[in-house]
Formats: structure tokens, sequence, C-alpha cells
């Protein structure tokens, strides 16, 4: 079911996805992808806080992945709690260092906390991993990065 359900949202059936994923959390609710799979199709409905609830509960599932916290910081920032995005994104980083779409990410949880030299460092991380990265280059120009 979970599986159909990914499959019916790549398609674009995100009534019929969902419904998919709320019958394998009928059979399993530790059903980490499941909960995932269903946070991301919430959050595309703009429903950020269904969204926060299945990403929190992946994550608690699954804390060595990064997608969970990464989904949960998205809806975080589309809600403007940016110290709460901060934080996922911060423990995110540790988990998959090598991930530019969390550098970027994080550099915009900062830009918009205020605090520049974090926002640079992150965007420059970022732009290190992803040199086309253009949401990073351009946030580590707003917020004044150099380039190293």
């Amino acid at each position: 079911m979970t599986i159909r359900g990914e499959m019916l949202a790549r398609s674009g059936n995100i009534k019929e996805a969902l419904a998919e994923f709320d019958r394998a959390l009928d059979i399993d609710p530790n059903n980490a992808q499941a909960l995932y799979g269903r946070g991301l199709l919430y959050q595309g409905e703009k429903q950020h806080q269904s969204a926060i609830h299945d990403f929190t509960a992946a994550n608690g599932l699954r804390p060595q992945l990064a997608e969970p916290l990464l989904g949960r910081a998205i809806s975080y920032l589309a809600l403007d709690k940016f110290k709460e995005a901060a934080l996922d994104l911060d423990e995110a980083v540790q988990t998959e260092p090598q991930n530019g779409q969390l550098w970027s990410t994080r550099g915009l949880a900062y830009e918009r906390l205020g605090d520049k030299s974090k926002a640079a460092e992150s965007y420059g991380r970022a732009v290190n991993l992803r040199p086309k990265d253009e949401a990073a280059r351009n946030g580590f120009a707003r917020v004044g990065g150099k380039p190293g």
C-alpha cells in the first residue's frame, strides 16, 4: 500500500495516494515510509501542521534519516517557525553532511532568523556541494557571503 501510495502521489492522484497511506498506517501505525509519504502530500496541500505531525512520527521511528527532518523544517519555514526549522536542519546536517539541499535550506532558516554568519556558512557549504544550486548561490550573495 505504501508503494502504491507513492506511485499515486507521483502521478498526481493526491486523494487516492492519501487513502493508500492511511490504509497502510491503519495496518501498521509505525510505517515510517507511509508517514513520510503522507507528510509530503500534506505539505504539498499546505496542511503544514498535519505534515509536521507525520514527519515527527517518521523521525521518531527512523532518527538516522535526514528526510523527515528536512520535511518538517520546510513546513516550519512555511509557518514562519524559523527557530524550529533551524534546529531540525542542524540535526539533519549532522546525519547527512554531504546533502546540499539540507545546507541550502539551513541557510534559508538562518537567514530568516537574521543570523547572516550561519546563513552564509550554510549556503557556502551548499554551493560547495552543488555548484549549480541557484537558490544557495543567491542566498549566499544575499547574506554577504565571501567566495572561498
